[in-house]
């Protein structure tokens, strides 16, 4: 479904209907993939995922960051975040966004805010997992991160195996911790493989060389179960310890595949979006998979907002847009 991919990811850059959703509290099925508006409501699922066997990575959700204050305004959250697991124990790790904290105002002023993070991070024994975001800012994001990587061991970032220059990353960091994923960004065919065939080989050929070319963690990022059986196959075929890698799933999508795994003896992290800017991360997550529409249709026609025609603001366009190219399929 191609251009429903399409329809999603651009829904998800628009900034309109991302300030107004903000508004909203978590509508149209987003309390189904996103773990909480605040810190509290977000620690109380990191302890039930525990509970289960699994870790956490939490990301703060957040985009169109173009405001000093606002950029502090995001790292100041995430510090909370930072300390809370602290306080509680937990088990679970940051994964930031440069751009939520500076990235595209001012090189430095990011810097100062990262390095902030990192410090608190380190005081907890926590690890911090650098995202990768589109290929507009994936240059500046690599010399934020090698520039971090002089300095702190508990750092590592995300390979998108759809990119061209993946390849190339896997071996510069081949002794890091690196979550590897199929990227959920529209870029251009200069700079990116377009076919789900060629993007799903670059990602298997990614995970082989993460696992045997180095010393680094490897998180295989998926809810394909071929893959992740493809890939149990290779690690068993070549000794590799369970301690050398992770499956990483969303919060919210295919929970008995969780299950199973941490059943079958591996180690699962969860990625934990939470915050009140959920709209860009949810519409992404269903351009990844446009089957997910239903969570929009089933969330709004039960919605008494909806019912009895209050403004929806644009999510209401959203699930009109979105349905209109799903019944042409």
């Amino acid at each position: 479904m191609p251009l429903l991919r399409d329809v999603f990811i651009k829904l998800s850059e628009n900034q309109v209907l991302n300030d107004a959703t903000k508004k909203m509290g978590l509508k149209f099925g987003a309390n189904k993939v996103v773990g909480g508006i605040s810190v509290d409501d977000t620690i109380e699922r990191i302890k039930d995922l525990n509970s289960q066997g699994m870790s956490v990575s939490f990301d703060n959700l957040g985009e169109f960051v173009t405001r000093r204050s606002d950029a502090i305004h995001e790292k100041d959250i995430i510090l909370n975040m930072i300390n809370a697991i602290g306080e509680n124990g937990v088990d679970a790790s940051a994964s930031i966004k440069l751009s939520q904290i500076g990235l595209n105002i001012d090189y430095d002023f990011c810097i100062e805010n990262i390095t902030e993070i990192m410090d608190a991070a380190k005081k907890h024994n926590m690890f911090v997992n650098i995202d990768m975001e589109n290929y507009a800012s994936y240059e500046d994001t690599v010399r934020v991160i090698d520039h971090l990587m002089e300095r702190y061991d508990n750092i590592g970032t995300v390979l998108q195996s759809y990119l061209f220059d993946a390849k190339n990353d896997v071996y510069k960091y081949k002794d890091r911790r690196i979550r590897l994923v199929k990227g959920a960004y529209k870029e251009a065919p200069a700079v990116a493989l377009q076919e789900k065939e060629d993007i799903d080989k670059a990602f298997e050929l990614l995970i082989r060389l993460h696992l045997t070319k180095g010393d680094g963690f490897t998180s295989i990022a998926t809810h394909d179960h071929n893959i992740i059986e493809k890939s149990i196959e290779f690690i068993k075929e070549n000794d590799i310890p369970n301690d050398r890698f992770e499956f990483q799933m969303l919060f919210g999508f295919r929970k008995e595949l969780q299950k199973e795994l941490v059943e079958r003896g591996y180690n699962v992290c969860i990625y934990i979006p939470f915050g009140n800017d959920w709209y860009a991360y949810f519409m992404r997550r269903l351009a990844e998979r446009p089957q997910n529409i239903n969570l929009i249709v089933k969330s709004v026609t039960k919605d008494p907002m909806f019912q009895t025609g209050v403004k929806v603001v644009g999510a209401l366009a959203l699930g009109a847009a979105a349905l209109k190219f799903f019944n042409r399929k």
